[in-house]
């Protein structure tokens, strides 16, 4: 008797194939829950940079504005010295979150930075403007 009360206590002591799987699912469903989102969170974070990156053009396009009396024609005037003084702008920040360059346009109101968004394309729902 001793040596069937050793090999059913011995046969308890570890987990079963159905308990070890149950397992691995449920901690790939954590996984996946995880990657949806850090994605999202991870789009989001990339408007606010972009947004943060139109607000540091726009002020540096009204300086250039102060200094020049006119708005620039483009993003790459912002990134020239004015004179003797620096540039407004610094290069590393011509370009959106999605790595695509900002377009600068002259309006009634001043001028407007646009982005194309994630999608790359101008004039389409995604663009951010100031």
């Amino acid at each position: 008797m001793k040596t069937t009360e050793k090999a059913l206590s011995s046969a308890r002591a570890g987990f079963t194939l159905a308990e070890i799987l149950v397992v691995i699912v449920i901690l790939g469903m954590l996984a996946a829950v995880a990657v949806v989102k850090t994605q999202g969170m991870t789009g989001e974070a990339a408007v606010s940079a972009t947004r943060q990156s139109i607000a540091a053009i726009k002020t540096a396009a009204d300086m250039y504005e102060i200094r020049t009396g006119k708005y620039p024609d483009s993003i790459s005037a912002l990134t020239q010295p004015i004179g003797d003084r620096p540039a407004p702008l610094d290069d590393k920040n011509t370009k959106d979150a999605w790595g695509n360059d900002f377009q600068i346009r002259k309006s009634d109101k001043g001028v407007e930075i646009r982005s194309a968004g994630p999608d790359g394309s101008f004039n389409s729902a995604d663009d951010i403007t100031n």
